[in-house]
């Protein structure tokens, strides 16, 4: 059997798993460091500040009453599951492609594991202009939006070769 295409691009979690650690490792940080809604003005757009979202990105459903806790994971670990087997089948040559995957993979198990300690995720990062504030957010939400740009990226990519 050949490894190579029985592995695919699974090379790639090594990125995942250091993008999950860093996730949890700032968390943590902020757990520990910051009181809820407590914030720290680093530069004039930019604050860490301690939130905790029980909803989807830009706190969608933040107060639905508790569901979308189980929600959220479930679709989590199926998404995660579903980038996992198409890590696998993906040809060596696909390197921003599984980079891609590899930081989306990392963004979804991040948030799943606050999601199944905590009950919230844990956001902190908040960027904003005068008074007009943009949702916190944290690193796994970060590798998602980069993982995301990285397909986009790839499939722009992918289209203008093929001609």
């Amino acid at each position: 059997m050949n490894t190579t295409i029985a592995t695919g691009q699974l090379r790639w979690l090594g990125l995942s798993g250091a993008l999950i650690a860093l996730d949890q490792c700032t968390k943590v940080l902020i757990e520990r460091s910051f009181a809820l809604y407590e914030t720290l003005v680093i530069l004039p757009v930019f604050n860490l500040v301690r939130a905790h979202n029980r909803g989807a990105a830009f706190s969608f459903l933040d107060g639905a009453g508790g569901w979308q806790r189980w929600v959220f994971t479930a679709l989590a670990v199926v998404v995660s599951v579903a980038l996992l087997r198409w890590l696998r089948q993906l040809p060596r040559s696909s390197n921003m492609l599984a980079a891609a995957l590899a930081c989306i993979l990392a963004g979804a198990i991040g948030n799943v594991i606050d999601r199944l300690r905590l009950g919230y995720v844990i956001d902190f990062i908040q960027v904003h202009w005068q008074q007009h504030y943009f949702a916190a957010f944290n690193v796994a939400d970060s590798a998602i939006t980069i993982g995301a740009g990285l397909l986009l990226l790839d499939a722009w990519r992918t289209r203008r070769r093929a001609g």
